[in-house]
């Protein structure tokens, strides 16, 4: 007799995979399994997060197994994600410095896949005032944003009601940022049943050492077969998605929600906001005048001269 059910990969087990089932009676069944031979191929890798369909057979060696991935909203390579719904670009105050241009980068493949975002400043309590400016630009460029700070338990609920809230019903919610920045240890005091492994920032080159290995995607509400989830990722210098070779130069504009207002004001009809003064720019115009800042700007057409580059020798 076979049986089939529905459930998530939440985490893998070196060839072995963990589905959360939800059953009908509002209880939860969590099975390790392995996948059909045909879902290893390379075009089809089972990532976490996956919805998958889980057959069962009791006349098979195998008994029960995962049958079908059913197909995805997003997916990342690194790290191995799929069906993200709200990316938490967590940066610090400082120790480490952030890099803006990397953080705009990771919020544009975001927006270009449709993923929500929603930004948090870790590490008020080591510079206060420089979390707050930080915060200027994206509360300007249009996202939530979030300041924090783990050892004073600052901003803390704050963001644990933002997150609930949003992923109510079964989305997923990751933490993603440069390592050192606070993730383990914002994850742990707003989750502390997560216990996730943190340590300290290297004094020599104040850059954090890789805590979180693999992705691991855990229950908002224990038990609950609506819960919303939450992943955890390793550290990234870029996030890469799947099909971002697709992303070009057409679409940069709209990556970039607080830009993309300024599309078609310029003096110019082919103005690629790029290097043309503020005469002749209605984006050089706005970051001249403060609605834009300027390191919105300066990310915006780095991405531009890495995409042309692309481009000219694709």
């Amino acid at each position: 007799m076979i049986t089939e059910k529905t459930g998530k990969i939440v985490k893998g087990l070196g060839g072995l995979f963990e589905v959360r089932i939800p059953e009908p009676d509002g209880s939860v069944t969590r099975l390790c399994l392995h996948a059909k031979k045909t879902l290893h191929r390379a075009d089809e890798k089972l990532l976490i997060g996956d919805n998958v369909k889980v057959s069962s057979d009791d006349s098979t060696p195998d008994g029960a197994v995962i049958s079908e991935v059913f197909p995805r909203s997003s997916a990342l390579i690194r790290p191995p994600l799929a069906n993200l719904d709200l990316l938490l670009v967590t940066f610090a105050a400082e120790k480490p410095e952030p890099v803006l241009e990397t953080v705009d980068k990771l919020i544009a493949i975001a927006e270009f896949h449709r993923i929500e975002v929603a930004v948090i400043i870790t590490k008020r309590d080591l510079n206060s005032a420089l979390a707050e400016s930080y915060a200027q630009i994206y509360r300007k460029a249009g996202f939530p944003v979030f300041i924090t700070s783990s050892t004073a338990d600052e901003g803390i609920r704050e963001v644990s009601e933002f997150v609930h809230n949003f992923t109510k019903g079964g989305k997923i919610a990751a933490f993603a940022g440069a390592s050192g920045v606070g993730k383990s240890s914002l994850m742990n005091a707003l989750f502390p049943d997560l216990c996730l492994q943190t340590s300290a920032i290297s004094q020599k080159v104040e850059r954090g050492k890789h805590t979180t290995r693999s992705v691991e995607i855990f229950d908002m509400e224990a038990n609950d077969p609506e819960t919303g989830f939450l992943a955890d990722t390793p550290g990234f210098s870029l996030i890469d998605f799947e099909r971002f070779d697709f992303f070009g130069l057409d679409d940069l504009l709209s990556t970039f929600r607080d830009i993309a207002p300024y599309r078609g004001k310029c003096r110019y009809a082919d103005c690629a906001h790029v290097g043309e003064s503020s005469a002749e720019c209605a984006v050089a115009k706005a970051a001249e005048d403060g609605e834009i800042s300027p390191s919105r700007l300066s990310s915006y057409r780095a991405v531009y001269r890495v995409l042309k580059n692309k481009n000219k020798y694709n």
